[in-house]
């Protein structure tokens, strides 16, 4: 079992953040298995050098990484060859469309929204060349992919099943998008389970998708809910002290966290002092698959 976390370095973890990585850890320890630890810091421009600043923060917490931490700018040859295969199997097309084009034209039933309705799939080769001549933009890449539907067995949510539409692999600006970057980088490193935040379950088809074209192994997933506000919105500065450091700051304890973090996770564990504590009682099943609703003032 080869399990992982891959944050990306665009701010400091916050406790939503952080409950997903004591979970992904756990996961891969209670199978004996090994943790890597990895930098998706594939957008520059999101990059705010945080990456440094969110490791100390995992360690502190008692989880530690058995290799060095994988940083994706250093992979864009992988990528690469990822995208030669499957445009040699001729799953790749050119895209001129914006953002503001996309959500202005009707979508195939049962596609989620501000899914690709595939505007740019049959031009012609003439008409393509047009657009080379014409626009002043690179193209994005996208797969060609037949609105498959792909099914996923969740450690968590149980089956879901989603449409695969003609999502990018490659930006117009160059930049290698999410979902092939994260295949390639798991398939990699030999990833055989993944445990990240729910909001990325709808992702996964597509994920499995491409792992299915480029002959890679399809890891076991884990989609842990989100930890939210009041309002039911992701956790962000505007909810106070929702990072380890101001939680630390404002006199909270790393055994107060551990604490926390048992109780919404359902473990039974006596007075955790690290997450290492946590480990005889935790299992997969027992977490729900509801948000959990941050208060201010908690884990106090």
């Amino acid at each position: 079992m080869v399990g992982r976390y891959a944050p990306s370095p665009s701010g400091e973890l916050h406790l939503g953040n952080l409950r997903t990585a004591v979970v992904a850890f756990l996961a891969a320890k209670q199978a004996d298995g090994s943790f890597i630890l990895r930098v998706d810091d594939l957008d520059r421009d999101r990059d705010k050098g945080f990456a440094r600043a969110q490791q100390r923060d995992l360690e502190l917490l008692g989880i530690h990484w058995d290799k060095p931490p994988v940083k994706q700018q250093s992979r864009d040859s992988s990528y690469s060859e990822a995208l030669e295969q499957l445009t040699a199997a001729g799953l790749v097309y050119p895209c001129w469309c914006s953002r503001k084009d996309i959500l202005a034209a009707p979508t195939a039933p049962h596609s989620p929204p501000g899914a690709y309705p595939g505007t740019c799939r049959e031009l012609s080769n003439a008409e393509r060349a047009e657009k080379n001549a014409t626009l002043a933009k690179q193209p994005a890449l996208r797969v060609n992919a037949a609105a498959a539907e792909i099914s996923v067995c969740d450690a968590i949510h149980g089956e879901y099943t989603g449409c695969v539409d003609d999502f990018v692999l490659r930006r117009g600006d160059g930049v290698f998008a999410y979902n092939l970057a994260t295949v390639v980088d798991d398939a990699d490193s030999g990833v055989t389970q993944v445990v990240r935040g729910a909001d990325l379950l709808e992702s996964t088809p597509r994920q499995i998708w491409l792992q299915q074209r480029l002959g890679y192994q399809t890891p076991e997933y884990a989609h842990v809910p989100l930890v939210v506000n009041a309002c039911g919105q992701r956790l962000a500065k505007r909810d106070g002290a929702v990072t380890l450091q101001q939680f630390l700051s404002g006199g909270g304890s790393v055994p107060q966290l551990m604490s926390w973090f048992a109780k919404s996770l359902n473990i039974p564990a006596q007075n955790p002092k690290t997450v290492t504590d946590l480990l005889a009682g935790f299992a997969l099943e027992r977490i729900g698959t509801e948000p959990l609703v941050w208060q201010p003032g908690e884990p106090l």
